[in-house]
Protein backbone atom coordinates (compact mmCIF):
# COMPACT_ATOMS: atom_id res chain seq x y z
CA UNK A 1 0.00 0.00 0.00
CA UNK A 2 2.56 2.71 0.57
CA UNK A 3 4.51 1.52 -2.48
CA UNK A 4 0.99 2.36 -4.47
CA UNK A 5 0.68 5.62 -2.29
CA UNK A 6 3.78 6.63 -3.21
CA UNK A 7 3.69 6.42 -7.29
CA UNK A 8 -0.13 7.34 -7.00
CA UNK A 9 0.10 10.29 -9.24
CA UNK A 10 1.54 8.72 -11.60
CA UNK A 11 -0.62 5.29 -11.55
CA UNK A 12 -3.66 7.70 -12.23
CA UNK A 13 -1.98 9.02 -15.03
CA UNK A 14 -2.02 5.66 -16.71
CA UNK A 15 -5.46 4.89 -15.90
CA UNK A 16 -6.55 8.19 -17.08
CA UNK A 17 -4.60 7.74 -20.08
CA UNK A 18 -5.71 4.11 -21.13
CA UNK A 19 -9.21 5.37 -20.67
CA UNK A 20 -9.33 8.10 -23.27
CA UNK A 21 -6.98 6.88 -25.91
CA UNK A 22 -7.65 3.31 -24.91
CA UNK A 23 -11.27 4.12 -25.89
CA UNK A 24 -10.48 6.13 -29.37
CA UNK A 25 -9.52 3.10 -30.98
CA UNK A 26 -12.42 1.00 -31.02
CA UNK A 27 -15.05 4.26 -30.96
CA UNK A 28 -13.19 5.21 -34.15
CA UNK A 29 -13.73 1.82 -35.67
CA UNK A 30 -17.87 1.65 -34.79
CA UNK A 31 -17.46 5.63 -36.02
CA UNK A 32 -15.91 4.84 -39.43
CA UNK A 33 -18.89 2.21 -40.11
CA UNK A 34 -21.48 4.61 -39.21
CA UNK A 35 -20.50 7.52 -41.00
CA UNK A 36 -19.93 5.34 -44.21
CA UNK A 37 -15.86 4.38 -44.28
CA UNK A 38 -15.15 1.38 -45.70
CA UNK A 39 -12.97 -1.44 -44.12
CA UNK A 40 -9.94 -0.29 -45.79
CA UNK A 41 -10.13 3.17 -43.95
CA UNK A 42 -11.04 2.05 -40.75
CA UNK A 43 -7.94 -0.23 -40.91
CA UNK A 44 -6.04 2.75 -42.02
CA UNK A 45 -6.96 4.48 -38.92
CA UNK A 46 -5.20 1.29 -36.43
CA UNK A 47 -2.38 1.80 -38.95
CA UNK A 48 -2.13 5.63 -38.39
CA UNK A 49 -2.22 5.20 -34.82
CA UNK A 50 1.07 3.18 -34.64
CA UNK A 51 2.56 5.26 -36.62
CA UNK A 52 2.55 8.12 -34.63
CA UNK A 53 3.09 5.50 -31.53
CA UNK A 54 6.30 4.53 -33.21
CA UNK A 55 6.87 8.83 -34.47
CA UNK A 56 6.05 9.29 -30.30
CA UNK A 57 8.48 6.51 -29.06
CA UNK A 58 11.07 7.61 -31.18
CA UNK A 59 10.83 11.37 -30.03
CA UNK A 60 9.85 11.45 -26.72
CA UNK A 61 12.85 10.61 -25.21
CA UNK A 62 14.58 13.51 -27.08
CA UNK A 63 12.00 16.27 -25.89
CA UNK A 64 11.98 14.73 -22.32
CA UNK A 65 15.52 15.61 -22.41
CA UNK A 66 15.10 19.13 -24.02
CA UNK A 67 12.66 20.15 -21.92
CA UNK A 68 11.78 18.18 -18.70
CA UNK A 69 9.82 15.53 -17.75
CA UNK A 70 6.36 17.54 -16.71
CA UNK A 71 6.98 19.59 -19.26
CA UNK A 72 7.37 16.82 -22.30
CA UNK A 73 4.28 14.75 -20.53
CA UNK A 74 1.93 18.01 -21.04
CA UNK A 75 3.35 18.41 -25.37
CA UNK A 76 2.26 14.67 -25.18
CA UNK A 77 -0.84 15.04 -23.95
CA UNK A 78 -2.14 18.39 -25.36
CA UNK A 79 -1.51 16.64 -29.15
CA UNK A 80 -3.64 13.54 -28.11
CA UNK A 81 -6.36 15.70 -26.83
CA UNK A 82 -6.19 17.61 -29.72
CA UNK A 83 -6.15 14.54 -31.86
CA UNK A 84 -9.50 13.45 -30.16
CA UNK A 85 -11.74 16.13 -30.45
CA UNK A 86 -10.86 17.46 -33.73
CA UNK A 87 -12.36 13.78 -34.76
CA UNK A 88 -15.77 16.51 -34.38
CA UNK A 89 -14.66 18.88 -36.65
CA UNK A 90 -14.61 16.61 -40.31
CA UNK A 91 -15.96 13.19 -41.00
CA UNK A 92 -12.79 12.45 -43.63
CA UNK A 93 -11.39 9.28 -42.89
CA UNK A 94 -7.84 10.65 -43.80
CA UNK A 95 -8.02 13.58 -41.94
CA UNK A 96 -9.14 11.50 -39.01
CA UNK A 97 -5.63 9.19 -39.47
CA UNK A 98 -3.76 12.19 -39.42
CA UNK A 99 -5.57 12.52 -36.11
CA UNK A 100 -5.22 9.34 -34.95
CA UNK A 101 -1.84 10.10 -35.16
CA UNK A 102 -1.40 12.71 -32.78
CA UNK A 103 -3.26 10.10 -30.50
CA UNK A 104 -0.62 7.14 -31.22
CA UNK A 105 2.48 9.73 -30.27
CA UNK A 106 0.44 10.77 -27.15
CA UNK A 107 0.43 7.34 -26.04
CA UNK A 108 4.25 6.80 -26.35
CA UNK A 109 5.32 10.01 -25.16
CA UNK A 110 2.95 9.95 -21.82
CA UNK A 111 4.20 6.31 -21.24
CA UNK A 112 7.99 7.20 -22.10
CA UNK A 113 7.38 9.99 -19.17
CA UNK A 114 5.77 8.19 -16.82
CA UNK A 115 8.11 5.24 -17.22
CA UNK A 116 11.12 7.19 -17.18
CA UNK A 117 9.95 8.53 -13.63
CA UNK A 118 9.33 5.91 -12.67
CA UNK A 119 12.60 4.06 -12.99
CA UNK A 120 14.54 7.35 -11.71
CA UNK A 121 12.13 7.29 -8.36
CA UNK A 122 12.16 3.35 -7.61
CA UNK A 123 14.74 1.60 -4.91
CA UNK A 124 16.27 -1.71 -5.05
CA UNK A 125 14.04 -2.82 -2.07
CA UNK A 126 10.55 -1.52 -4.12
CA UNK A 127 11.05 -2.35 -7.86
CA UNK A 128 9.55 -5.40 -7.79
CA UNK A 129 6.38 -4.43 -6.21
CA UNK A 130 6.61 -1.25 -8.10
CA UNK A 131 7.16 -2.83 -11.12
CA UNK A 132 4.04 -5.31 -10.48
CA UNK A 133 1.58 -2.74 -9.21
CA UNK A 134 2.70 -0.99 -12.51
CA UNK A 135 1.56 -3.40 -15.56
CA UNK A 136 -1.59 -4.28 -12.92
CA UNK A 137 -2.73 -0.77 -13.46
CA UNK A 138 -2.04 -0.73 -17.07
CA UNK A 139 -3.11 -4.00 -17.66
CA UNK A 140 -6.45 -3.45 -15.56
CA UNK A 141 -7.37 -0.02 -17.17
CA UNK A 142 -7.02 -1.23 -20.52
CA UNK A 143 -9.63 -3.94 -19.80
CA UNK A 144 -11.85 -1.12 -18.61
CA UNK A 145 -11.00 1.06 -21.43
CA UNK A 146 -12.68 -1.62 -23.81
CA UNK A 147 -15.54 -1.40 -21.91
CA UNK A 148 -15.77 2.16 -22.59
CA UNK A 149 -17.39 1.91 -25.89
CA UNK A 150 -20.46 -0.01 -24.29
CA UNK A 151 -21.63 3.73 -23.00
CA UNK A 152 -20.73 5.80 -25.83
CA UNK A 153 -22.40 6.08 -28.88
CA UNK A 154 -20.45 6.26 -32.08
CA UNK A 155 -20.12 9.26 -34.26
CA UNK A 156 -21.67 11.21 -31.30
CA UNK A 157 -20.12 14.63 -30.48
CA UNK A 158 -20.47 14.06 -26.69
CA UNK A 159 -18.58 10.43 -26.91
CA UNK A 160 -15.17 12.17 -28.34
CA UNK A 161 -15.25 14.98 -26.02
CA UNK A 162 -15.47 12.39 -22.93
CA UNK A 163 -12.58 11.08 -24.37
CA UNK A 164 -11.11 14.54 -24.59
CA UNK A 165 -11.84 15.58 -21.14
CA UNK A 166 -10.27 12.55 -19.70
CA UNK A 167 -7.11 12.75 -21.96
CA UNK A 168 -6.94 16.45 -20.58
CA UNK A 169 -7.65 15.14 -17.27
CA UNK A 170 -4.40 13.03 -17.80
CA UNK A 171 -2.11 15.74 -16.89
CA UNK A 172 -3.74 17.06 -13.23
CA UNK A 173 -1.76 14.25 -11.39
CA UNK A 174 1.59 14.98 -13.07
CA UNK A 175 0.96 18.79 -13.03
CA UNK A 176 -0.04 18.80 -9.19
CA UNK A 177 2.16 15.99 -7.56
CA UNK A 178 4.72 17.73 -5.07
CA UNK A 179 7.43 15.18 -6.03
CA UNK A 180 10.47 16.83 -7.48
CA UNK A 181 11.22 16.16 -10.99
CA UNK A 182 14.30 13.20 -11.78
CA UNK A 183 17.33 14.26 -13.40
CA UNK A 184 17.12 14.14 -17.54
CA UNK A 185 17.74 10.31 -18.47
CA UNK A 186 19.68 9.66 -21.90
CA UNK A 187 17.70 8.26 -24.43
CA UNK A 188 18.55 4.83 -25.25
CA UNK A 189 19.86 3.94 -29.07
CA UNK A 190 17.69 2.77 -31.43
CA UNK A 191 19.73 -0.34 -32.36
CA UNK A 192 17.45 -2.75 -34.61
CA UNK A 193 20.50 -4.82 -35.39
CA UNK A 194 20.97 -5.54 -32.17
CA UNK A 195 18.19 -7.34 -31.66
CA UNK A 196 18.25 -9.86 -35.09
CA UNK A 197 22.17 -10.64 -33.62
CA UNK A 198 20.87 -11.41 -30.20
CA UNK A 199 17.75 -13.36 -31.34
CA UNK A 200 16.39 -13.62 -34.91
CA UNK A 201 13.77 -15.97 -33.75
CA UNK A 202 12.53 -13.23 -30.83
CA UNK A 203 12.30 -10.60 -33.62
CA UNK A 204 9.65 -12.51 -35.31
CA UNK A 205 8.43 -13.69 -32.44
CA UNK A 206 7.66 -9.54 -31.90
CA UNK A 207 6.36 -9.01 -35.26
CA UNK A 208 3.63 -12.11 -35.17
CA UNK A 209 2.64 -10.92 -31.54
CA UNK A 210 2.36 -7.11 -33.43
CA UNK A 211 -0.08 -8.84 -36.33
CA UNK A 212 -2.50 -10.74 -33.83
CA UNK A 213 -2.37 -7.62 -31.46
CA UNK A 214 -2.64 -4.63 -33.50
CA UNK A 215 -4.86 -6.34 -35.95
CA UNK A 216 -7.27 -7.90 -33.49
CA UNK A 217 -7.60 -4.76 -31.00
CA UNK A 218 -8.26 -1.90 -34.78
CA UNK A 219 -9.68 -4.73 -36.76
CA UNK A 220 -11.34 -6.41 -34.19
CA UNK A 221 -14.98 -3.66 -33.99
CA UNK A 222 -15.20 -4.45 -37.42
CA UNK A 223 -14.79 -8.16 -37.00
CA UNK A 224 -17.79 -8.15 -34.36
CA UNK A 225 -19.84 -6.08 -36.20
CA UNK A 226 -19.94 -7.89 -39.52
CA UNK A 227 -20.79 -11.08 -37.13
CA UNK A 228 -23.69 -9.53 -35.71
CA UNK A 229 -22.47 -8.16 -32.44
CA UNK A 230 -24.30 -5.23 -31.01
CA UNK A 231 -21.80 -1.92 -29.51
CA UNK A 232 -22.26 -2.61 -25.83
CA UNK A 233 -21.41 -6.96 -26.87
CA UNK A 234 -18.17 -5.57 -29.04
CA UNK A 235 -17.16 -3.98 -26.21
CA UNK A 236 -17.18 -6.62 -23.85
CA UNK A 237 -15.58 -8.93 -26.66
CA UNK A 238 -12.50 -6.99 -26.84
CA UNK A 239 -12.31 -6.77 -23.20
CA UNK A 240 -12.44 -11.05 -23.51
CA UNK A 241 -9.39 -10.64 -25.48
CA UNK A 242 -7.27 -8.15 -22.92
CA UNK A 243 -8.82 -10.57 -20.17
CA UNK A 244 -7.36 -14.16 -21.42
CA UNK A 245 -3.89 -12.24 -22.11
CA UNK A 246 -3.30 -10.92 -18.95
CA UNK A 247 -4.36 -14.87 -16.96
CA UNK A 248 -1.90 -15.91 -19.15
CA UNK A 249 0.86 -14.22 -18.10
CA UNK A 250 1.83 -16.06 -15.04
CA UNK A 251 1.14 -19.78 -16.37
CA UNK A 252 3.09 -19.14 -19.75
CA UNK A 253 5.90 -17.31 -17.43
CA UNK A 254 6.53 -20.45 -15.85
CA UNK A 255 6.62 -22.48 -18.75
CA UNK A 256 9.21 -20.45 -20.48
CA UNK A 257 11.32 -20.23 -16.77
CA UNK A 258 11.24 -24.15 -17.27
CA UNK A 259 11.29 -25.18 -20.79
CA UNK A 260 13.35 -24.10 -23.47
CA UNK A 261 11.63 -21.13 -24.54
CA UNK A 262 11.89 -21.96 -28.19
CA UNK A 263 9.20 -24.79 -27.91
CA UNK A 264 7.54 -22.58 -25.48
CA UNK A 265 6.75 -20.13 -28.77
CA UNK A 266 5.95 -22.70 -30.72
CA UNK A 267 3.75 -24.41 -28.93
CA UNK A 268 1.90 -20.70 -28.17
CA UNK A 269 1.53 -20.51 -32.11
CA UNK A 270 0.39 -24.26 -32.39
CA UNK A 271 -2.42 -23.16 -29.92
CA UNK A 272 -3.22 -19.30 -31.50
CA UNK A 273 -3.64 -21.33 -34.64
CA UNK A 274 -6.29 -23.56 -32.80
CA UNK A 275 -7.61 -20.76 -31.92
CA UNK A 276 -8.23 -18.84 -35.10
CA UNK A 277 -9.64 -22.06 -36.04
CA UNK A 278 -12.21 -22.19 -33.02
CA UNK A 279 -12.81 -18.53 -33.61
CA UNK A 280 -14.22 -18.73 -37.22
CA UNK A 281 -17.14 -21.49 -36.70
CA UNK A 282 -17.66 -19.84 -33.42
CA UNK A 283 -19.08 -16.44 -35.33
CA UNK A 284 -21.90 -18.44 -35.80
CA UNK A 285 -22.28 -20.02 -32.41
CA UNK A 286 -24.04 -17.12 -30.30
CA UNK A 287 -22.32 -14.15 -28.61
CA UNK A 288 -21.31 -16.51 -25.42
CA UNK A 289 -19.03 -18.66 -28.13
CA UNK A 290 -17.46 -15.07 -29.45
CA UNK A 291 -16.51 -13.89 -26.24
CA UNK A 292 -15.02 -17.42 -25.60
CA UNK A 293 -13.24 -17.85 -28.37
CA UNK A 294 -11.67 -13.93 -28.00
CA UNK A 295 -10.52 -14.70 -24.54
CA UNK A 296 -9.04 -18.36 -25.49
CA UNK A 297 -7.29 -16.19 -28.58
CA UNK A 298 -6.00 -13.33 -26.33
CA UNK A 299 -4.99 -16.19 -24.12
CA UNK A 300 -2.69 -17.75 -26.55
CA UNK A 301 -1.68 -14.89 -28.83
CA UNK A 302 -0.86 -11.96 -25.74
CA UNK A 303 1.90 -13.67 -23.87
CA UNK A 304 3.90 -14.27 -27.30
CA UNK A 305 5.74 -10.66 -26.96
CA UNK A 306 6.83 -11.00 -23.67
CA UNK A 307 8.28 -14.33 -24.28
CA UNK A 308 10.27 -13.25 -27.53
CA UNK A 309 11.37 -10.61 -25.57
CA UNK A 310 12.65 -13.38 -22.61
CA UNK A 311 14.17 -15.38 -25.57
CA UNK A 312 15.96 -12.41 -26.80
CA UNK A 313 17.42 -11.15 -23.11
CA UNK A 314 19.01 -14.91 -22.78
CA UNK A 315 21.71 -13.78 -25.55
CA UNK A 316 22.22 -10.23 -24.66
CA UNK A 317 24.62 -8.74 -22.15
CA UNK A 318 23.57 -6.79 -19.37
CA UNK A 319 24.58 -3.66 -20.89
CA UNK A 320 22.51 -3.91 -24.07
CA UNK A 321 19.23 -4.91 -22.50
CA UNK A 322 17.79 -1.55 -22.52
CA UNK A 323 18.70 -1.09 -25.69
CA UNK A 324 17.48 -4.14 -27.18
CA UNK A 325 14.09 -3.39 -25.42
CA UNK A 326 13.88 -0.40 -27.79
CA UNK A 327 15.09 -2.53 -30.32
CA UNK A 328 12.29 -4.96 -30.14
CA UNK A 329 9.56 -2.00 -30.01
CA UNK A 330 10.41 -0.95 -32.64
CA UNK A 331 9.81 -4.19 -34.83
CA UNK A 332 6.43 -4.53 -32.50
CA UNK A 333 6.13 -1.21 -34.17
CA UNK A 334 7.17 -1.84 -37.89
CA UNK A 335 4.34 -4.86 -37.50
CA UNK A 336 1.74 -3.24 -35.45
CA UNK A 337 1.74 -0.24 -38.49
CA UNK A 338 1.02 -2.90 -41.27
CA UNK A 339 -1.12 -5.35 -39.50
CA UNK A 340 -4.51 -3.46 -39.46
CA UNK A 341 -4.32 -2.34 -43.06
CA UNK A 342 -3.61 -5.73 -44.30
CA UNK A 343 -6.32 -7.23 -42.09
CA UNK A 344 -8.72 -4.28 -43.07
CA UNK A 345 -7.82 -5.57 -46.92
CA UNK A 346 -8.31 -9.23 -46.37
CA UNK A 347 -11.88 -8.58 -44.45
CA UNK A 348 -13.00 -6.44 -47.37
CA UNK A 349 -12.53 -8.71 -49.79
CA UNK A 350 -13.19 -12.13 -48.24
CA UNK A 351 -15.07 -11.66 -45.03
CA UNK A 352 -14.58 -11.83 -41.45
CA UNK A 353 -12.84 -15.17 -41.36
CA UNK A 354 -10.14 -13.71 -43.14
CA UNK A 355 -9.17 -12.07 -40.47
CA UNK A 356 -8.09 -15.51 -38.32
CA UNK A 357 -6.88 -16.66 -41.32
CA UNK A 358 -4.37 -13.94 -41.96
CA UNK A 359 -3.42 -14.13 -38.17
CA UNK A 360 -2.94 -18.05 -38.37
CA UNK A 361 -0.62 -17.80 -41.23
CA UNK A 362 1.39 -15.35 -39.64
CA UNK A 363 1.78 -18.35 -36.55
CA UNK A 364 2.64 -20.80 -39.52
CA UNK A 365 5.68 -18.88 -40.42
CA UNK A 366 6.72 -18.35 -36.75
CA UNK A 367 6.66 -22.42 -36.21
CA UNK A 368 9.00 -22.66 -39.53
CA UNK A 369 10.73 -20.54 -38.64
CA UNK A 370 11.53 -21.13 -35.05
CA UNK A 371 12.15 -25.09 -35.49
CA UNK A 372 14.36 -24.02 -37.83
CA UNK A 373 16.40 -21.66 -35.87
CA UNK A 374 16.31 -24.62 -33.27
CA UNK A 375 18.87 -26.03 -35.96
CA UNK A 376 20.58 -23.03 -36.32
CA UNK A 377 21.16 -22.54 -32.11
CA UNK A 378 21.61 -24.42 -29.21
CA UNK A 379 19.18 -23.15 -26.08
CA UNK A 380 21.36 -21.12 -23.64
CA UNK A 381 23.10 -22.08 -20.93
CA UNK A 382 21.58 -19.45 -18.49
CA UNK A 383 18.54 -17.59 -18.64
CA UNK A 384 16.82 -14.39 -17.04
CA UNK A 385 13.74 -14.43 -16.03
CA UNK A 386 10.57 -14.34 -17.49
CA UNK A 387 9.14 -10.75 -17.26
CA UNK A 388 5.78 -9.29 -18.47
CA UNK A 389 6.88 -6.43 -20.98
CA UNK A 390 3.96 -4.05 -21.50
CA UNK A 391 4.33 -2.78 -25.09
CA UNK A 392 4.59 0.80 -24.20
CA UNK A 393 7.97 2.53 -24.98
CA UNK A 394 11.34 2.75 -25.94
CA UNK A 395 12.35 3.10 -22.36
CA UNK A 396 10.52 0.28 -20.71
CA UNK A 397 13.74 -1.59 -20.74
CA UNK A 398 14.96 0.61 -18.08
CA UNK A 399 12.38 -0.74 -15.89
CA UNK A 400 12.25 -4.26 -16.35
CA UNK A 401 15.97 -4.45 -16.63
CA UNK A 402 16.77 -5.97 -13.00
CA UNK A 403 13.54 -7.90 -12.89
CA UNK A 404 15.44 -9.94 -15.94
CA UNK A 405 18.50 -10.74 -14.16
CA UNK A 406 16.59 -11.93 -10.76
CA UNK A 407 17.31 -8.58 -9.13
CA UNK A 408 14.86 -6.18 -6.91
Amino acid sequence: MRTLLSFASLFLSVVLLQLSTGGVGPLDALSGSVLGFDNRQIGMLGSAHFFGFFIGCWWSPRLMGRVGHSRAFAVCTALGAMGIIGHTLTDNPYAWAGMRMASGLCVAGCYTVIEAWLNAKVTNENRGRTSGLYRIVDTGSSLVAQLVIAVLPPASYVSYNLLAILCCATLLPLMMTRASQPAMPSAPRLRPRLAWRCSPLGVVGVIVSALSGASFRMVGPVYGQEVGLMVDQIAFFLAAYVLGGALAQYPVGWLADKFDRRWVLIWLSVTSILSCAISMPASTGGTLAIMASAAIFGLTTVPIFSVSAAHANDFATSEERVELSAALMFFYAVGAIAAPLVASFLIEGFGPAALFAFIASGHVGLIIFGLARMRARRSPAEKTRYVYAPRTSFTIGKLLKRAREGRQ
